[in-house]
């Protein structure tokens, strides 16, 4: 019997962040995937031009549409525009006892924060709680910390130790916007786990948290364990990003490589 996944996203036209890009991470991984859509957006490599957020009462109805009729063995949320919408993902999913790992989706790579402090607040009281992984960046565990970005590593473990306290079960403090050569994380949960990983020259990263926290949704549904399926997630995007300048793909900031397994 397949593992299966729901991803509750935004729709990315362009192809390679959202939810079409958690879905062709589950599919890669081997595990169906089933999908709930929060927004409409028109965007590709280079800009974001519009957003049409789908009514609350069309979003609830996805979910329950999905959890009536097919086994969910993980899930994984993303972008959710506001605090209202925020309340209703969690109220729709009161009695979904799966893992769910939640993607923060706040802070825009310009700087621009994206959810209002409402919102901020709600994604604190309603998700967070909820949430078997919280997958932050460091500019995302930042806004929901109201502190500065973490500078080093002892900072990022202390941030990741403080959302833990706030509710999550287990925090991954991403540190693709940290500098240096190498890229590290930090899986804070009933153990401390580093992962490193070579920086990679490339502008082609569209979609890099999108894509990670499908990936470990995805091991969560095959049954891993956290650290394992946090471990395989890390390595597969690695070699995801490591393979994406061969797709050519665009004109600004490419999608990483989902398919870089399969296709050769």
């Amino acid at each position: 019997m397949v593992a299966t996944a729901l991803t509750i996203a935004g729709s990315d036209s362009g192809g390679g962040a959202g939810i079409q890009a958690d879905l062709k991470t589950l599919s890669a991984l081997g595990v169906y995937g089933a999908s709930v859509i929060t927004a409409v957006t028109a965007q590709n490599t280079c800009a974001v031009t519009d957003v049409h957020p789908i009514p609350n009462a069309t979003v609830a109805a996805q979910i329950a549409a999905v959890l009536g009729d097919i086994r969910v063995d993980a899930i994984k949320i993303g972008m959710l525009g506001d605090a209202s919408l925020i309340e209703t993902v969690a109220q729709a999913l009161s009695e979904y006892e799966g893992p769910i790992v939640l993607d923060p989706v706040m802070v825009a790579k310009s700087g621009a924060r994206l959810l209002p402090d409402a919102a901020r607040a709600a994604l604190i009281a309603h998700l967070l709680p909820r949430a078997d992984l919280l997958t932050p960046n460091l500019p995302e565990a930042a806004a929901l910390l109201d502190c500065d970005a973490a500078q080093n590593d002892t900072e990022m473990q202390d941030q990741g130790a403080r959302l833990r306290h706030m509710g999550a079960k287990a925090v991954l403090m991403k540190g693709g916007h940290a500098q240096g050569a190498t890229c590290t994380d930090w899986l804070i949960a009933e153990e401390v786990i580093r992962l490193d990983a070579p920086r990679i020259a490339t502008c082609n990263t569209h979609g890099t948290g999108c894509t990670l926290s499908s990936a470990i949704a995805a091991g969560l549904a095959q049954r891993q364990t956290l650290p394992d399926a946090v471990k395989r997630a890390h390595g597969w995007l690695h070699h995801a990003i490591l393979a994406a300048d061969t797709l050519e793909i665009g004109q600004g900031h490419g999608p990483v490589h989902h398919f870089h397994e399969v296709w050769k």
